[in-house]
């Protein structure tokens, strides 16, 4: 997971930024403009083009389309992978629609589009534009579940107990059609004011079933904020943006498909899981050090997973603490299995349960092959040739292609941070030192006590770095050319 969510609005326009970050992609091999004519190889886009048009479809698909689903995006997303329907059940409990992008209708197996989506394997966000996985006239058009359009879809049927336990599963190819596009800010209105009217009213008792049950299993999801880059006066301004309820609830409808799908793999005794080893003691350790220093209490009796539920991330110091939780998410990887036999790593620590990545395959690679393992598994068919033998190199190219996702990350907050201070060279600030690196103790990070600063960065120099103390920092580099932002004591 990207150590920091960034988001841009309007600050990506101002020239220093803008070369940045297009010197960035150059640097990483990306196209300079994503949406321009030389973003594909012209044979990729020639095959999208047919594609789109003429879809590779079941001879008599399962006709969904009389289930009003609808997606929960952010408000300019137009590469919408998921739409969801949600009803009880007669007998009590519910039932969970989940519509996926069918991309296998639009990819060929080693076609020019295929290969394409293998050299990228991820789509690459940067704070102005994207760089997609897939083609835009595919991603964004034909294989995107836009409203009122029929698309075909993986349609994923899962149905919970009154507790929200899910009881049955199943998955088929499907033609389906969203009725409505919602952002997660007017869902959280629509059910805060009682406005929302079933399937989607049903979201949040849902999502608070499935929270609930992560906590009895010992999973736990992070709220991270995600920070927002503005323009203020000629010049930027940054600040946090918490996540709603809405976000999580949403989260968990794609947390039970996914642990949905690994049971359907582990089942069927072949497959790629996402895993994850628990964290090493030393890990928790520090994050309780952060904690200290970030003045956090954190009770020795209190699980780490329980003290993150009561985090604000509302709140600055809290906000910061769930930055630094991403690092217990360090050592994900993918973990093929066949012949029956599971691997010995087969749980995600953070779901606490198998877990595999299934439901965005417009913007990663391997949702594709998993979504075709799991229909195999349930129709109780040998899975298609094509992904069988990609498998073994799946987990080496996702590594390759997160390794990137999270280099084009990380730089992107250190250029972006660049850009905000650039022009404050040498002023102080007020700081706490929420880490201090163990091999060298005057080296360290920062976050910045300053309102409208919501900035984490390096300081280095000077004597030992006193942890969880408040000290006065001085900027002695912010360069987005560099992409590097230092602090040191003052």
């Amino acid at each position: 997971m990207p150590r920091r969510h960034i988001h841009v609005t309007g600050a990506a326009e101002a020239a220093p930024l803008r070369a940045a970050l297009r010197e960035l992609r150059k640097t990483l091999d990306v196209p300079a403009d994503p949406a321009g004519p030389d973003a594909f190889p012209p044979e990729v886009m020639a095959e999208a083009e047919r594609t789109a048009k003429n879809p590779l479809l079941p001879t008599d698909p399962y006709d969904a389309t009389d289930l009003p689903f609808f997606t929960i995006d952010p408000p300019a997303s137009t590469d919408l992978d998921q739409a969801m329907h949600l009803a009880r059940r007669a007998g009590g409990g519910f039932r969970v629609h989940y519509a996926i992008a069918d991309v296998a209708a639009f990819v060929a197996p080693g076609g020019a589009l295929d290969a394409e989506a293998h050299r990228r394997v991820t789509t690459l966000y940067f704070p102005d534009e994207k760089v997609p996985l897939h083609p835009q006239l595919l991603s964004e058009g034909a294989a995107s579940l836009l409203p009122d359009q029929t698309r075909p879809a993986l349609l994923w049927r899962i149905d919970l107990d009154a507790d929200g336990a899910a009881v049955a599963t199943d998955v088929r190819r499907a033609l389906v059609r969203s009725r409505a596009k919602l952002d997660y800010a007017g869902v959280q209105q629509q059910i805060d004011a009682g406005a929302a009217e079933e399937p989607l009213a049903l979201l949040r008792d849902i999502g608070l079933l499935r929270e609930e049950q992560e906590r009895a299993r010992g999973g736990i999801s992070l709220n991270v904020p995600e920070q927002e880059i503005e323009l203020d006066d000629g010049g930027y301004r940054l600040r946090y943006r918490t996540p709603l309820p809405a976000d999580g609830w949403n989260a968990q409808i794609s947390l039970l498909t996914g642990m949905a799908a690994a049971g359907l793999m582990t089942d069927a005794g072949a497959g790629i899981l996402r895993t994850l080893p628990a964290a090493p003691d030393g890990a928790v350790a520090r994050l309780r050090r952060s904690a200290r220093a970030l003045r956090i209490d954190w009770p020795h009796h209190t699980s780490y997973a329980d003290l993150v539920r009561g985090l604000d991330p509302a709140e600055p110091a809290h906000a910061a603490f769930l930055q630094e939780c991403t690092t217990l998410l360090r050592g994900a990887g993918y973990t093929v299995f066949t012949g029956g036999e599971l691997p010995g790593q087969a749980v995600h620590a953070a779901v606490a349960a198998p877990y595999t990545h299934c439901t965005a395959p417009l913007r990663r690679l391997v949702d594709r092959y998993a979504g075709e393992l799991c229909v195999a598994a349930v129709a109780g068919a040998e899975p298609p040739e094509w992904v069988t033998s990609a498998l073994p190199d799946l987990p080496k190219e996702m590594a390759e292609g997160t390794r990137r996702q999270n280099t084009v990350e990380r730089e992107c907050i250190d250029i972006v941070e660049a850009a905000l201070l650039k022009d404050r060279i040498g002023e102080l600030f007020e700081a706490h030192v929420v880490d201090v690196k163990d091999s060298e103790p005057t080296v360290g990070t920062v976050q910045l006590d300053s309102a409208g600063l919501a900035v984490i960065a390096r300081v280095e120099g000077g004597g030992d770095l006193p942890l969880g103390e408040r000290i006065r920092v001085r900027l002695t580099q912010a360069d987005p050319g560099s992409a590097k932002v230092l602090f040191s004591p003052a």
